[in-house]
């Protein structure tokens, strides 16, 4: 998607587009996670690990080429940022947010911008490679399921719920 976002647009504008996408699903994630966390134990939040792992292993039916026309490239690149990845974001940060505090999440905002950056800028400039493509072709569906799977674990072993778990056998 960035690729092919990078080939349609100019850099800057597809940069500040993304940006915004990553800012906009980052805070909504965190928000939701604070609204759990008044009213639920973060041990019992570790479930949501089980959200990603999800990802890793639905059947994919991602076909949006049905993105609408905008005037701005920066409004394109957000609008087909939000519809193509909101679902896998939220239900990547979601889980990994929902315990920390402020502060922890204006690092991770901070962070997560200068990643993003950097992302774009890096596939700014292999995206030209043909060996770059053909990897991704052939296994870039499967590396991205051993993230999510990985992600998912994560969360069900930092919220304490495979201790707790394991306290209550």
């Amino acid at each position: 998607m960035l690729i092919f976002l990078l080939k349609k647009y100019l850099l800057s504008k597809v940069l500040l587009g993304y940006l915004l996408g990553n800012f906009i699903l980052l805070t909504a994630s965190f928000l939701i996670g604070k609204a759990l966390a008044s009213f639920l134990p973060e041990w019992l939040l570790g479930i949501l690990g089980i959200l990603p792992i999800y990802l890793a292993f639905r059947k994919e039916n991602d076909s949006d080429n049905d993105k609408a026309e905008h005037q701005s490239e920066i409004t394109n690149t957000l609008i087909t940022y939000l519809s193509v990845c909101a679902g896998c974001n939220l239900s990547i940060f979601l889980p990994v947010l929902v315990g920390e505090t402020i502060t922890n999440f204006i690092i991770t905002l901070g962070f997560i911008g200068l990643l993003t950056i950097i992302i774009v800028f890096v596939i700014n400039f292999i995206s030209d490679i043909p060996a770059v493509a053909n990897v991704m072709t052939k296994h870039g569906e499967k590396l991205m399921k051993v993230c999510y799977v990985l992600i998912g674990l994560y969360v069900f072993w930092d919220s304490g719920l495979i201790h707790h778990l394991l306290a209550l056998i």
